[in-house]
């Protein structure tokens, strides 16, 4: 039988990928937030999944406050973590901890519009079409291995929220799907 790994889910706003992993069934071990009262906790709580909030002003530096969310997901058997609108770069004590294991959903079909304005980035630059890519987390902006992209048309009109929504469908499919695949292997 083949292992599966506990999953650690790292958040930072409304957390509607969060409910999409939650909605697929997905057993998760664990949810961290760099924002006190961020919906996504609430979601958590919700599922009964155990939460806890590692804010950067509690800490002296990211390195400080991602080996303390590290070492909390670890004790809790986390052995992949997915970011699921988690908005803060990881420190190499972090990603060290975990090898090869954070992935990150991003609203772009990557390399293209890395960072955190990607749906206004394309549409300033009148791409024909964007997406949703699911990637492995290094120390870059978005510069990880591409595990899976899915292409979503920009239409005449869009605006940002109108792109976004249609993104964030994709999203909501595509994360369950790789993370499930991840975990079994």
């Amino acid at each position: 039988m083949t292992p599966v790994l506990g999953v650690g889910v790292l958040v930072s706003g409304s957390g509607s990928n969060l409910q999409a992993l939650i909605d697929a069934e997905i057993e998760i071990a664990a949810v961290a937030s760099n924002v006190e009262g961020a919906t996504a906790l609430a979601r958590a709580t919700v599922a009964g999944i155990p939460t806890a909030v590692f804010a950067l002003a509690d800490f002296r530096n990211r390195d400080e406050r991602d080996g303390a969310m590290a070492e909390w997901l670890s004790a809790r058997g986390v052995e992949l973590v997915v970011c699921a609108g988690y908005m803060h770069l990881l420190c190499p004590v972090f990603l060290d901890r975990f090898p090869g294991r954070v992935v990150n959903v991003h609203p772009a079909l990557l390399p293209a519009f890395p960072g955190a304005s990607a749906v206004e980035d394309a549409l300033s630059a009148g791409a024909a079409e964007t997406g949703a890519t699911v990637h492995l987390v290094d120390e870059g902006v978005d510069t990880g291995a591409v595990l899976r992209q899915e292409a979503v048309a920009v239409i005449p009109g869009d605006t940002p929220a109108t792109l976004h929504a249609r993104i964030r469908s994709v999203e909501h499919r595509l994360l369950p799907e790789v993370v499930r695949e991840l975990i079994a292997s």
